[in-house]
């Protein structure tokens, strides 16, 4: 039946794109041994496919609402595909960073597309079903991730991480092919110089920013790409305000509820999206565990999402919004810091309950932001306010894993302790937990009744 049947088909890559970049964080320090880097580089190719998300999600539902939407979603996939192969088969940083983007383009089509199918054949009275048979499978990306990116890496090649995509992919395009319906609208014209400004200006100054530290980039280039990408940021802030259909509408910040939730939330996302990249790290290179040791650990974050998201509307009508994203906020931001504590001689089961534990909090804290964005907009506004937090999300995210960098790489300075010293991440995952409470200030500003 299409009420399960879509939302299965559209799963599948939501699957492949969440198991991908949770299986890489895992492999980083084999990554990169074999293209001859230091781990800390490889941020590059975490930050590109977040940034390659942010720059192309505005422009998914008018490429669909334009070409069609079957014909998009399989294209994306296609897309993403192509990426993988190029991953798979790169020699160096660069080769791995073009294929991240790629996969990104890919990515930023697949999900917002397959979502935009199921709101527009699916009867509302069925749409909460139909939303759950797309979530538990996707979920599942997430947390077998790093513990099959661990089993491949440790028992055959980190290469192989990006090959088992394919014939799920391609599985994938073949019954998208079959049964999503060919959805197309009369759109009206793509405010394309928007466009170049924002993507131009995101992809500029977030390469610049995570090739800062790189000794074989330039500091001239650094700079200009940094200076160049705010620039073009701040014309594209002028352009919005003048142009009458924008392609992201920033007067949507007027509503403080959505302000909330996207500033506030892209705050807490910065911490969040540090952690898949520092904690692997610190496992393998700084405790000695394998890939696969490390992913067994590190899984039980993700499954302690999973147990909260059933519990999560409870709670939130128990205590309303505006007092448990601020204590929540703090709690799992303290739980963050908390994983700088962990030490070679650590227990696992210690390890592994505060990772349940910041896993609950940090899925009751994300299901609380995603609820309160939306409470205060119009559903006339609906797609662009969609469209707005979903690029903050993935610029805040990608801030994240640069932010974990530049800490651990400042940490070792300080304590003047190789980089891949436990003391070096104490202070790393205190940097970037801080910076996740930050974000009460905001939420503190909601009104009590929000």
């Amino acid at each position: 039946r299409p009420q399960r049947l879509l939302p299965l088909i559209v799963a599948t890559a939501l699957f492949i794109e969440n198991m991908d970049s949770t299986a890489i964080a895992t492999s980083l320090p084999q990554i990169a041994a074999d293209l001859g880097t230091e781990p800390v580089a490889l941020k590059l190719a975490l930050t590109t496919y977040l940034v390659a998300l942010a720059v192309f999600i505005p422009v998914s539902g008018w490429v669909a609402d334009r070409f069609g939407a079957r014909r998009t979603f399989v294209a994306a996939i296609a897309v993403f595909l192509l990426g993988s192969l190029g991953c798979a088969a790169s020699d160096g940083l660069g080769q791995l960073v073009a294929g991240r983007f790629v996969q990104g383009m890919g990515g930023a089509m697949m999900v917002p597309v397959g979502r935009l199918v199921l709101l527009r054949t699916i009867d509302k009275a069925g749409l909460v079903r139909a939303l759950s048979w797309l979530t538990i499978p996707a979920m599942l990306g997430p947390m077998l991730g790093p513990v099959l990116g661990g089993a491949i890496t440790t028992y055959a090649h980190w290469r192989f991480i990006f090959l088992i995509n394919l014939p799920i992919g391609v599985l994938g395009m073949w019954l998208a092919w079959r049964h999503v319906p060919e959805l197309r609208q009369a759109v009206a014209p793509l405010d394309w110089r928007g466009f170049v400004l924002s993507a131009g200006g995101l992809a500029l100054a977030m390469s610049g920013l995570s090739a800062v530290g790189r000794t074989a980039v330039p500091a001239v280039a650094i700079a200009s790409c940094v200076l160049v990408g705010t620039g073009l940021l701040v014309a594209y802030v002028r352009h919005a305000r003048r142009h009458p259909d924008p392609l992201l509408r920033l007067d949507l910040f007027a509503v403080p509820t959505f302000r909330a939730g996207v500033l506030g939330g892209s705050l807490f996302r910065i911490g969040i999206g540090a952690t898949p990249f520092l904690l692997p790290l610190m496992l393998q290179l700084g405790f000695g565990l394998n890939p696969l040791q490390s992913g067994l650990i590190t899984f039980t974050s993700t499954a302690g999402a999973m147990v909260m998201k059933t519990l999560a509307p409870r709670i939130i009508r128990q205590f309303g919004f505006r007092p448990l994203l601020v204590w929540n906020g703090l709690a799992a931001a303290l739980a963050m810091c908390l994983f700088g504590l962990f030490r070679v001689d650590t227990p696992y089961w210690l390890m592994v309950c505060v990772l349940l534990a910041s896993g609950c909090l940090r899925s009751l804290q994300f299901t609380s932001i995603n609820a309160i964005a939306y409470a205060d907009i119009d559903q006339a506004r609906m797609s662009q306010a969609s469209s707005l937090a979903a690029v903050a999300q993935q610029v805040a995210l990608a801030l994240g894993v640069i932010l974990g960098g530049y800490a651990l790489s400042l940490a070792g300075v300080l304590t003047g302790r190789p980089g891949e010293d436990p003391i070096n991440f104490t202070f790393a995952f205190l940097g970037v937990g801080l910076v996740s409470a930050m974000s009460v200030w905001e939420m503190r500003r909601l009104a009590p009744d929000a």
